[in-house]
């Protein structure tokens, strides 16, 4: 049962994520999904400070990680156990993150300590799901799988990028950060319907 539960894992937290971020804005009041980034749900001074975390970042944090230990004892070579591990790591970047809150100021030219660590914390989640789906192409996938993959790495280059600019010119961050991380979660997801035998 449980791991059956634990194949699923990948795509309920990438479920859950909507849910929970959807849930945290109603809370915190003022918030805008277009031109905020999920991150400051969880700022330092926010209204849901303490309560994005819970909702959020706990709970996925052990759903990355229950499903990075299912990829891990389903594995039978480096490859795929590297993307089990990859994906433990997302699993504990985004512990971490919710640990330590970002400043109030995503453009604060003084980030706090607490600040720079949640950075690091989302370089690593960052990261770990762009080598987790890009190993995935070297392994025994269906074809179909793989064509998935590299629109899923397509978009959220794409979307990363237009993120990078909305930053400068502080527009639309938000949203194109909803659609870049959408864009792993989205193979996240279908890992999880592939590697289940859905």
């Amino acid at each position: 049962m449980f791991t059956e539960f634990a194949s699923w894992s990948g795509l309920i937290a990438s479920l859950w994520i909507v849910l929970g971020v959807a849930i945290a804005g109603k809370l915190y009041g003022s918030y805008s999904h277009i031109n905020q980034l999920c991150s400051e749900l969880g700022a330092a001074g926010s209204r849901t400070e303490k309560i994005s975390p819970v909702i959020n970042n706990y709970p996925l944090a052990v759903l990355f990680c229950i499903f990075g230990w299912f990829v891990l004892e389903s594995s039978s070579n480096l490859m795929e156990s590297s993307i089990g591990w990859l994906i433990i790591a997302h699993g504990v970047g985004t512990l971490i993150a919710g640990f330590f809150p970002m400043d109030a100021d995503p453009y604060t030219e003084t980030p706090t300590t607490s600040c720079n660590i949640h950075t690091a914390a989302g370089v690593v989640m960052l990261l770990s799901l762009i080598l987790a789906p890009v190993f995935s192409l070297f392994t025994e996938v269906p074809d179909a799988f793989k064509y998935f993959t590299g629109a899923c790495l397509f978009f959220f280059f794409v979307f990363t990028l237009f993120m990078a600019s909305e930053y400068k010119t502080r527009g639309k961050i938000g949203l194109y950060q909803r659609l870049s991380y959408g864009a792993q979660l989205v193979w996240l997801a279908g890992y999880s319907v592939i590697l289940s035998g859905f």
